[in-house]
């Protein structure tokens, strides 16, 4: 017959296993539901935490194909009604030089992405408030309506204006001789239906001109925007006025922002 002490000593053990059970199932069933909460869709984080980003990741990846992607409301809202050609220029940086044209085509309520190339800018980069001189480039929507240069008119849409006056100066370097054998004007400070290098600045000299895409000689410019030869030559053969062309260009924190 045992004692009252080995009762209770045996009691105090048959406890301390259930115990100790319990914990180790407690502490399974925690490794479980930490897991499962690694492991929500696509490898994402799961609970209600998961769920929102992963649908700030679909709703950023989802392009609005009515809008020019990368375009803030502000400066959409300039681009015409009309306008069925939109040439954007994606600017890399705001004090960079480098940047990426592309050709967007409307059809219907749809603007399509039409062609794209590589481009300069001017060599200090972007600015809101251009000014003479200051080697950026304007931030803005502006029309394009007309055309000219140093070489004959390749099959331009837009009224084209041939003249040895759009020659660069001979004192420039060599590689810059050929940045006017193409030009279009952006309507930025200057009078549309006059030739490109009418001198014309209604604005004032102080604001700058004469600001145009043009052929590029592989850096940055004064303020224009400049691409291959290939690229003017389809966009003066693209580009017609009655689809009311527009370019948009800046760099591209500020297209976002604006």
């Amino acid at each position: 017959m045992q004692s009252g002490g080995a009762r209770r000593a045996r009691v105090l053990t048959a406890a301390r296993r259930h115990l100790s059970a319990t914990l180790a199932t407690l502490a399974l069933l925690a490794t479980v539901a930490a897991l499962s909460g690694c492991s929500g869709p696509g490898g994402g984080h799961g609970g209600e935490a998961g769920s929102a980003a992963e649908a700030d990741r679909t709703r950023s990846s989802v392009v609005d194909p009515t809008r020019i992607p990368d375009v803030a409301e502000r400066l959409q809202r300039r681009i015409p009604a009309e306008s069925r050609q939109v040439v954007a220029v994606y600017g890399d940086g705001r004090d960079s030089a480098d940047s990426t044209v592309v050709l967007y085509t409307k059809r219907g309520s749809t603007w399509d992405r039409t062609r794209s190339w590589p481009a300069h800018n001017g060599k200090k980069g972007w600015t809101t408030d251009h000014r003479e001189g200051d080697k950026r480039s304007p931030i803005g929507v502006f029309t394009l309506t007309d055309a000219g240069g140093v070489l004959a008119d390749p099959g331009a849409v837009l009224p084209y204006t041939r003249s040895a006056d759009f020659a660069a100066p001979r004192w420039w370097a060599r590689s810059h001789w050929h940045d006017f054998d193409y030009v279009i004007a952006i309507d930025y400070n200057r009078v549309k239906g006059t030739p490109p290098n009418d001198p014309t600045r209604p604005e004032g000299d102080a604001k700058g001109g004469s600001i145009w895409l043009h052929m590029d000689h592989g850096s940055g410019t004064s303020a224009c925007v400049s691409l291959s030869k290939t690229a003017m030559e389809y966009l003066l053969r693209t580009l017609d006025p009655n689809r009311h062309p527009v370019v948009v260009m800046g760099d591209r924190a500020d297209l976002e922002a604006y």
